[in-house]
């Protein structure tokens, strides 16, 4: 496995982490909400390079809102490597941003080979927006495996009830909805905290 990603802050070319993961920090450092600058033919020389040099067999990128991701998979493909990308989030289809991305997601992935989603309603969001057929997207439900996490049989005998969201708190992630819900959910039992 070797990762691909971009500079950050004065880390730039190939690192090897614990356990020996080959990380190559491309020089383009991110100039809005962690991203590059789209360049799509900029990119090509050092990702085909990478390709060859490292002889990958599969190409996966993560995330709508990547340019490297999408500028990655066009590379690869026109090289013909097989790509699987997984998209993370649910986005929208009505805001300006939404109807960008939702277009470049469909220009990026006309060719994938497959592609995952972490929800049912994820690979929904993702089949609509992409144009992608639905028997190449398939769900690897994210973080929590039901079959193996059991709860406790017993019910704590206090009676607080602590939430916790691990998230980034943005838009996307439902940050908003938090704000809303959370007052209310509090309001309907006093032992939330």
């Amino acid at each position: 496995v070797v990762v691909v990603t971009h500079a950050y802050g004065k880390r730039s070319g190939v690192r090897y982490m614990t356990g020996g993961l080959k990380v190559y920090y491309v020089p383009w450092r991110p100039f809005f909400n962690q991203n590059t600058f789209p360049t799509l033919y900029g990119t090509l020389p050092i990702i085909r390079t990478i390709l060859i040099r490292e002889k990958i067999n599969i190409v996966h990128g993560h995330q709508t809102f990547s340019t490297l991701c999408h500028d990655a998979l066009m590379h690869a493909r026109i090289m013909g490597y097989k790509v699987v990308f997984t998209d993370h989030s649910l986005n929208g289809f009505s805001d300006a941003g939404s109807i960008h991305m939702n277009k470049v997601l469909k220009f990026t992935l006309a060719d994938v080979s497959q592609a995952i989603c972490v929800s049912h309603t994820s690979k929904e969001n993702t089949v609509l927006r992409s144009g992608l057929a639905p028997e190449k997207v398939f769900v690897i439900p994210n973080a929590v495996d039901t079959a193996m996490f059991k709860p406790a049989l017993e019910r704590p005998s206090r009676l607080d009830i602590v939430i916790v969201v691990i998230s980034r708190l943005v838009y996307r992630k439902g940050a908003d909805l938090l704000v809303e819900v959370i007052p209310e959910v509090c309001r309907l039992n006093p032992n939330v905290s």
